[in-house]
Parts: C-alpha cells; structure tokens; sequence
C-alpha cells in the first residue's frame, strides 16, 4: 500500500475499493442522542452536517454487539440499528463520506445498572471506577461475543454501510483481553491474549464479505507499563494484525486513566504523534494508520500527513466544534474554522446526566433538528447595537452580521472577549483566547464596527432607540456575595476576587506571602489559580466545602488530573471546610461536618466564588433585550446560545413589524 507523493488533508483516500472523500475522520463517540438504543434522526443529521463539511470517513456511535452490554442509557445496539445506520447512510453518501458501524462491548468498563445482569471480563477483576466485580467469560459468553460481532458486521452490509470498526481501545472487552491488568487466564485466551482480537476480526472479515472496509481501533499504550499494554507489544500485535483490516486507530489508555483517550486542554494537541508514527513504521504499509489524539488544528493534522506520521487523521472534537472545517480548509480559509479549546464542558457526555452532545462555541452542534441554522439573509436590515464584547455579545453580533445588519458593539474594556478572555488567563488554558480571537476576526470579516474602551449610559440606549437603532445587552456579570466577615482592621489580611487577578495580575493585585484560595464553585478556575500562584513560588492554600477539589472537573475528565497537578505544584488542599472569617494574617474555615473552626496563615485571600449579573443598564431600561451572564452568569456555552437566540429573535421580530406596517 504505497503511497505517490505526501497526502494532502482535503485528497481522497482509497479504502478496501471504496474512495473517502477526504482524509478526516469523524470517530465514534458518546452522543445521547439516541431513540432507546438505537439510532435517531438527531444521529443522522448531526453525521450529515459533518459529511456535509468535508469529513471523508464518519464512523457511528459504538454500538454493542450483545445485549449484556449497556454502558450508558442511551447506548446504541447494533440489534436495533439497522434502520438508522441505512438512514446515516443515505443522509451522507451523496456528500462523498464513508460511513462505518461503530462496534464493540465494553465488558467490565459497563454497567450492570441498565443490563441488569454480570458484567462480562476476562477475568474477576474489579473495575477501577466502578469497583464492581465482573464474571469471568467460559466458552459460551466467548462464542456469543464472537457471534455478535458476526451478526453486527453482517447488519451493517444489510444495511448498505461501508464497512464497521471493531473497538479495542480504552472502553472495551477486547482490549481487557489483550492486557495483563485485565487478563489473567490460564486457557488459550490467556496464553494467547491476542487469540480473542483474531478470531473476532476473522469472522467480521468473513460477515462483511469483499469490498467493504474493515477498521479497527487499538489501545497501543495503557499508560500502566507494569502489566498493562505497553507501546513495545503493541507494535507486535498491530503489526500481526494489520494484514486482516482496512485501517488501524492508534488510540491510548485504560480503566485507569479514563480521560488518556480524549483528554482536555492541558495535554498537548497531537499527544499521540509518536506512538502513531511508531505503529505506522511497524505496520509497514499492510494497513492504513490513523492518527487519534486531540488533533484539533487541521495545519497540524496536514503536516502528520505530509510527514509521514498517518494515512489519515480523526478530528472529531474539531468537527464538532466546526462542522465546516474540511470544507473551509480545502477552500483556503482555515482561519475561520472556529476553533476547538479541548474544553470537554459539552462534547463529553458520559455522565449521569445524559446531556445531549454539543460544543460551547457551537451550541447547534448535537442540536441539528432543534435549532434553526444560523446562515441566511434576513428581509428586513436592522442597525443594531450590542452592549457588551464577551461571548454573547460577540456572537449575537456574528450571527446579525452574518444575516446582513449593520451592527456596532460596544466594549467597556479595552479589547473584545469577555470572561472568556479573562478565563485564559487561568493556568493550563489559554487556548480559551483562541476562541476570543476567532470572534473578534469574524465580527472584523463581517464588517462589525467595534467600539472599545466605551462605557455605555441609559441615555447612550434612549439615542440608540430614538435613531431607530435596535439594542441588544450583553453586559456580563459583577462579583457575587462573600458568605463570610472580613475584618477591617488595617493589617487584615485583603480578598481579592479573582478577576482582579487575573487581570491585573498575581504581583500587582497580592502582597508577598501565603495565600489562600476559596473555591466554592468547584471548576477549573478554582483550582486552576491555586496551581497557578503555587508554580510562581507562591505558598499556596485552596478551601472547598468538598470531600475533593473540583467536583466539577469529574465533568471535563479532569478531576484526578486536576488533583494531581496540584499535589506536584504543593498546593495545600483543605477539604470540607467553609470559610466563616478573614482576619489579620489568617483565614478562618468551618470544617462542615463536625463544625470545628481552625485558621489558615495567609497573607491575601483570593475570592473564586459566583458571580451575579450585571444588571445596570437593563433596570434602567426594563425590558431591553439581553443575553449572557447579564441574565444569569453561567459558562461559554449559554452565553454563546442565548446570544445567538437573541440575535435570531431580534431578525424575526423585524420582520413581522415590517409584515404588520405593509
């Protein structure tokens, strides 16, 4: 399988005699968009819109082969969907995509909780964050995963698809089989513990028949080098296997570090580079390699290309973020793609609360059939004022620009950005600008007339309404309320909110000396500050009221990652308590379970705690339009959302007060 020359990212590529439209791959991933366990019209156009944008190989949501594997409520089954896979099918075809099933079981990494049976193993060890017992599989259950696999193959050519995926990555049986950490049998599936992988893809190959693609995602390090799979042996088994797929998905980690496969912004972009282009030397042209592994910058995914890392590149937390990334890249206009920040807060959906999949940027993402899209031209020209630079402003301006009105936002600071901007200041994710950035170059293409350093009065919103001009508040948010005295004695010890500080700055804003931080909300900022002061040499102290730092994290994947960070950086962890005082040199906690009080030597106290919006102009002016924070300070992607229903409901109200004067 030799290649003429460098591939290029927008070129075809040939897969088992089918042709991909490009060399992007859209992978599976959790969605919860499904209808029971099978797949929904949500599924398909949320895969259309990407076939649509330029994806060349789209693989569907993993379906489980067998019904003793219910991972997650809405987890597909391959059972149940034939007729939704057909429908992908259908919807991404004429756009020139593969499209292939998602199969797989994810064994001890399940949950009994929906199946309501023993979860399936190799062996009788517990799960590390389930801590349930699994059975161990005898040849019956072995010869029915066996079987289901067949089963699910021969569905999927039933239903016209390309071909399917066989899943051996993190969440996954097959990969329990092929480590030690997982697998500690004595038969042949113990000796051999490739044997299971082998006869599973011989009997896909065999249901699939001739000219349909079949893929397969490998786990090639579990980050556990003491028994588990390390990069040395995948190389043996990717290279034994490679001559019975189409293609192989370099992937990484296991039950252990469950945020390895698509971790967030602290990991570098492109992690898996080395390990890929390893595997791709190993394989020596017997299979297409894929390269996995938060590749979010297409400059980055054509240079693996052209440099011999992968056949091809899986951008799937990219195309979420901008369905149109292929389309746009090959058009020579990369600098609109909206970029991927690797934030996890929406597109990572396996959770107790079933979210639906979206992006914080790009909130009609996983939304296709609800939300309306935002491209068009409206009747009716509206001049438009936008009151506030932050996400929901920048985006409401975006979409009424975009539909053809004059608009001018108005920006009390120096720049456009917002929170946002301020939030990239925190340690560990300053990609956050990247996306401010994005905003600002759009409203700069789209002919916005940005006014900053402009603070915005009552009367500036009478005059704006008296030239006709229609007006839209995105105002932001002001500190919320401090639950706790502080002293006002001259040598007490300051609390300083944390927007001071990352604004200002850590050595203008706090005197020398131990701080402590008060994290009551539990997100990135809390913890990403104390790690922050503490890498600048700063003693360093963080409060929550949890029995952990950063509950929210477990949201992102970050939460073990986080607490990690922070014993390396020497952050002093005080858990379970409340602040109750801040006085000379200390601050008092309460511990909230046995109400003991004892104090913290500080210096400063840094303040994380809820916002409140802004509500100035708007009381003023009751019934001004608004969104953002200004209606209740909440993360990027609510101000993204609301902005952009504000700005489509302005364009509509417009246009029936013209359809009422005619």
């Amino acid at each position: 399988m030799t290649l003429a020359g460098p591939p290029a990212l927008t070129e075809p590529l040939a897969l088992a005699g089918r042709t991909a439209a490009s060399r992007v791959m859209f992978g599976p991933h959790e969605t919860n968009l499904g209808a029971g366990r099978a797949l929904s019209p949500r599924h398909v156009a949320y895969y259309e819109r990407r076939a649509a944008g330029g994806a060349g190989l789209i693989v569907t949501e993993t379906a489980s082969v067998d019904d003793s594997d219910w991972p997650y409520e809405r987890a597909p089954l391959a059972a149940a969907c034939p007729a939704g896979w057909r429908a992908v099918v259908e919807a991404c075809r004429p756009h020139g995509a593969l499209v292939v099933a998602g199969l797989g079981h994810s064994g001890s990494q399940g949950s009994s909780a929906y199946a309501r049976s023993a979860l399936w193993a190799p062996s009788r060890v517990a799960d590390v964050v389930t801590r349930e017992m699994p059975m161990e599989m005898e040849s019956p259950e072995i010869e029915r995963l066996v079987d289901g696999f067949a089963a699910a193959a021969g569905a999927a050519t039933a239903a016209d698809l390309d071909g399917v995926e066989v899943d051996a990555g993190q969440f996954s049986l097959l990969r329990q089989f092929l480590s030690g950490l997982t697998n500690l049998r004595d038969d042949a599936f113990g000796e051999d513990r490739v044997r299971l992988l082998r006869t599973v893809l011989d009997a896909v190959r065999g249901a699939l028949g001739d000219g349909r693609v079949l893929g397969l995602r490998l786990c090639c390090d579990e980050l556990a080098p003491w028994a588990g799979i390390t990069p040395e042996r995948a190389l043996e088994v990717a290279a034994g296997l490679a001559g019975r797929v189409d293609y192989l998905v370099v992937v990484r980690g296991s039950a252990m570090n469950t945020s390895a496969t698509r971790p967030d912004l602290h990991t570098e972009p492109g992690f898996n580079i080395g390990l890929c282009r390893s595997v791709r030397t190993a394989v020596a042209g017997a299979t297409r390699v894929v390269l996995q592994g938060s590749v979010v910058d297409p400059g980055q995914a054509e240079w693996a290309l052209d440099d011999g890392v992968a056949d091809l590149v899986e951008m799937t937390r990219a195309q979420i973020a901008d369905p149109r990334l292929v389309a746009l890249w090959r058009a020579g206009e990369g600098a609109r793609v909206r970029p991927c920040v690797l934030c996890n807060q929406k597109c990572r959906v396996r959770d107790s609360r079933n979210p639906v999949v979206s992006c914080v940027a790009e909130p009609r993402s996983g939304h296709e059939t609800q939300d309306p899209p935002v491209e068009g031209t409206d009747p009716v020209p509206l001049d438009a004022l936008v009151v506030g630079g932050g996400p929901a402003g920048m985006e409401a301006a975006r979409v009424l620009a975009g539909r053809g009105h004059r608009v001018e936002v108005a920006e009390r600071a120096g720049r456009l950005g917002g929170m946002l901007r301020t939030a990239s200041a925190v340690g560990g994710r300053s990609a956050l600008a990247g996306l401010a950035d994005w905003w600002e170059a759009e409203l700069l293409r789209l002919g916005v007339t940005v006014t900053t350093g402009s603070e915005i009065t009552a009367r500036d919103l009478d005059s704006a309404r008296a030239a006709g001009r229609t007006v839209l508040l995105a105002t932001g948010s002001v500190p919320g309320p401090r639950r706790y005295s502080a002293a006002a004695a001259k040598e007490a010890a300051p609390v300083v909110d944390v927007t001071d500080l990352l604004v200002r700055g850590a050595d203008e804003v706090l005197p020398a000396g131990p701080v402590a931080v008060l994290d009551p909300v539990g997100d990135a900022v809390g913890a990403g500050v104390a790690e922050q002061l503490a890498a600048s040499g700063r003693k360093t102290s963080i409060v929550t009221q949890d029995q952990v730092v950063g509950t929210q994290l477990a949201l992102t994947g970050d939460l073990a990652d986080a607490n990690a960070r922070l014993q390396r950086a020497g952050v002093t962890a005080v858990k379970r308590a409340v602040p109750r005082a801040v006085g000379p040199g200390e601050l008092v906690v309460e511990d909230v379970m046995t109400g003991r009080r004892h104090g913290i030597a500080c210096a400063a106290v840094v303040h994380c705690g809820h916002r409140l919006a802004d509500e100035t102009l708007f009381l003023a002016r009751p019934g001004t339009a608004r969104a953002g924070d200004c209606v209740a300070p909440r993360t990027v992607h609510e101000a993204v959302l609301e902005g952009r229903r504000a700005a489509l409901v302005l364009a509509a109200e417009a246009k029936r007060a013209e359809w009422n004067t005619s």
